[in-house]
């Protein structure tokens, strides 16, 4: 299935010690790079996430964050009494020197250390963890091939003018062929001098070699198929259409360099633009 490189997917996971939440984003790069930004509780567990998110993604510049928000619930909070009276004490001793200094209740609960969450089961919150960033790239996966698949047809498209091009390239080339004996012959018959007609028509021969273009047209064509048989592949195909594609470029671009005719010329100019908009729907390929 083809994929794109830019999607975004997130979830949420409840567990007795908060609500555990996950991002996942990522924009076009050529290899794989992943940032991850994680709280303290989960620290430990990112090369297993790294390991997970390489293990389904393939290129791509990706950002990876999970967030412990604590439970609502006020009877999973302890208060450090010590910590408070060893705060109080401080606060007494300080007064005379302080007078107008004032401490709210809810400013002594900020302090760190004051208010503690119930302790976590770190095996069992790394376990959660790893379910959340299962389902979110479950998610973040399909949103890519959801957008891949746009891309896919985008480019179908583009290669199926470039096709139609080709062939009235092809169909042009006779008459063109015979456009270009005539306008010799038509100059040899200006010559003050008459001209050998053997040697005339080796002369003739030999430039109409150097302009033909069946050769080119027939690698564009297998350039064709090949592009097309890459599209229905399931796994990452964005660096070999971009091989393809410079030698697309490479066809397009010798048609036009021995064009002798107007419509040949218009025709190498329409297939480099293609070949340009379906290299921007490739650069978002994984």
């Amino acid at each position: 299935m083809i994929r794109s490189m830019t999607a975004y997917a997130g979830g949420e996971r409840t567990t007795p010690w908060g609500t555990l939440g996950c991002e996942l984003r990522s924009v076009n790069h050529r290899f794989l790079e992943v940032g991850v930004r994680l709280p303290e509780e989960l620290r430990a567990l990112e090369p297993q996430l790294r390991e997970r998110v390489a293990g389904r993604i393939s290129r791509g510049k990706l950002d990876l964050v999970m967030r412990l928000r604590a439970p609502e619930a006020a009877s999973s909070l302890a208060v450090d009494e010590a910590l408070v009276e060893q705060l109080g004490d401080l606060a007494r001793r300080l007064h005379s020197r302080f007078p107008d200094m004032r401490i709210n209740f809810t400013d002594l609960l900020q302090y760190p250390g004051v208010l503690r969450g119930e302790a976590a089961d770190t095996a069992a919150l790394h376990a959660e963890a790893l379910v959340l960033l299962d389902e979110v790239i479950h998610g973040f996966v399909a949103a890519r091939e959801r957008e891949g698949n746009t891309l896919a047809a985008a480019i179908a498209e583009r290669v199926d003018a470039v096709e139609r091009i080709a062939a009235e390239v092809r169909t042009l080339i006779p008459a063109i062929r015979e456009g270009q004996r005539a306008k010799l012959a038509a100059r040899l018959a200006d010559l003050p001098h008459p001209v050998d007609p053997g040697r005339a028509e080796q002369e003739l021969v030999m430039w109409l070699q150097k302009l033909d273009v069946d050769e080119e047209l027939d690698r564009l064509g297998s350039h064709i198929g090949e592009i097309r048989r890459v599209l229905r592949q399931r796994e990452p195909v964005g660096r070999r259409l971009d091989f393809l594609l410079q030698e697309f470029n490479r066809e397009a671009n010798t048609l036009g360099s021995k064009s002798v005719d107007s419509r040949t010329s218009n025709a190498a100019v329409e297939l480099k633009v293609l070949i340009d908009q379906i290299r921007e729907q490739v650069q978002n390929l994984e």
